[in-house]
C-alpha cells in the first residue's frame, strides 16, 4: 500500500513539473530592462549584474563602499552587448534608513526608468557559538540580511504594482534552509527571507509580480573568505563537506530562476496555494470595483 501511495505522489509531482510551463508567467526579457542589484559591488551580486548586462539590461549597482562600486562598474561595463547600456552606481547602506533607500531607488528610476527586476543580494555573515557571540551580532545580521532586503523591496513594489509587472529575487543561503552549528545568528536572518518571500508572493501575484528565493551553497567570494577567518572548527568541517562554488556559476542559475520563475518547488506551491490565490484575487477585484463605484458617485 505504501508503495502505491509513494508511486502516486511521485507521478503527481512529475505531472506538475511537466505542466509547470503552462502555469508559469512569461519569461522576463532582460534586454532593455532595468535591474537593480543590492550588494552589487562584489561577489555574487556583482556576478549577477554582469550576467544581466550580458543580456542587455541596464544596471543599478547598490552597495556601501563607493570605491568598490566604481571598480565593479568597470567590470560590468565590459560585458555590454550594445552601446546604449548604462551602469549606475549608488552608495547607500540598505539596512539603516528606509527613507534613504526609497530616495536612491527613486533617483535610479528617474535615470534608468522603472525597476523591472530587483535582486536583493546585500548580506553579511558571522559565525560562532551561540553563547560566545556578542548580542549585537544577532541584531546586526537581522538588519543587514533581512531588513536590507525589506527596504529595497518596499521601495519598488508600488511602481511594480502600478505597471502590473516585475520580478523580485531574494538571495538567501543553504543556511537559510538548514540550521547549522555556528550559525545561530546567521541562519535565522536567512530563514526570515523565505517567510518574507512566500508571504509577499501571495500579495504580489495578482499584479503579475513574481518573487523567487535563491539558496546558494558556500561560494568563493570576499565575504566567504572573511567569514572563514573566524569559523568554529565544527562549522568549518561541515562547510568543507560540500565544496565551494564559483560566483559566476551561482549568478547564472540565480538569473535564470529570476526571469523564468519556474522550479519544482514553485510548481508544487502553485497547487497547494491555488485556492488561496483565488481568494486574494477575488478580494482585489472587489476592492477595485468598490473604488470605481465610489468615484462614480
Amino acid at each position: 500500500m505504501l508503495l502505491v501511495v509513494g508511486a502516486f505522489v511521485v507521478a503527481f509531482v512529475l505531472l506538475l513539473y511537466m505542466i509547470s510551463p503552462l502555469m508559469s508567467p512569461k519569461p522576463l526579457k532582460l534586454n532593455g530592462a532595468h535591474v537593480v542589484v543590492t550588494g552589487g559591488s562584489s561577489g555574487i551580486g556583482k556576478c549577477i549584474a554582469m550576467e544581466c548586462y550580458k543580456q542587455g539590461a541596464f544596471i543599478t549597482l547598490v552597495a556601501r563602499d563607493e570605491s568598490k562600486l566604481v571598480q565593479a562598474k568597470k567590470e560590468v561595463e565590459k560585458c555590454a552587448i550594445n552601446d546604449k547600456q548604462v551602469v549606475l552606481c549608488i552608495s547607500v547602506d540598505v539596512s539603516k534608513d528606509y527613507g534613504q533607500v526609497e530616495s536612491v531607488i527613486k533617483q535610479a528610476q528617474e535615470k534608468l526608468g522603472p525597476v523591472d527586476m530587483l535582486v536583493n543580494c546585500a548580506g553579511t555573515s558571522l559565525s560562532g557559538k551561540f553563547e560566545e557571540m556578542e548580542v549585537d551580532c544577532f541584531k546586526r545580521l537581522m538588519e543587514v540580511n533581512y531588513l536590507g532586503s525589506v527596504y529595497p523591496t518596499r521601495a519598488v513594489v508600488t511602481t511594480m504594482k502600478e505597471r502590473r509587472m516585475g520580478r523580485i529575487m531574494f538571495v538567501s543561503s543553504q543556511a537559510g534552509q538548514i540550521g547549522l552549528f555556528g550559525y545561530t545568528a546567521y541562519s535565522p536572518s536567512k530563514f526570515a527571507l523565505r517567510g518574507l518571500a512566500e508571504s509577499l508572493q501571495m500579495e504580489m501575484k495578482p499584479y503579475n509580480i513574481y518573487v523567487t528565493v535563491a539558496y546558494p551553497p558556500d561560494t568563493d567570494t570576499p565575504g566567504f573568505a572573511e567569514e572563514n577567518k573566524s569559523k568554529p572548527l565544527e562549522t568549518r568541517l561541515i562547510s568543507e563537506t560540500s565544496g565551494v562554488c564559483q560566483p559566476e556559476q551561482v549568478a547564472k542559475i540565480v538569473v535564470k530562476d529570476a526571469i523564468l520563475t519556474m522550479s519544482l518547488f514553485r510548481t508544487i506551491a502553485l497547487f497547494y496555494l491555488g485556492s488561496f490565490d483565488s481568494i486574494i484575487r477575488r478580494c482585489m477585484i472587489q476592492r477595485e470595483q468598490s473604488k470605481g463605484a465610489d468615484k462614480s458617485e
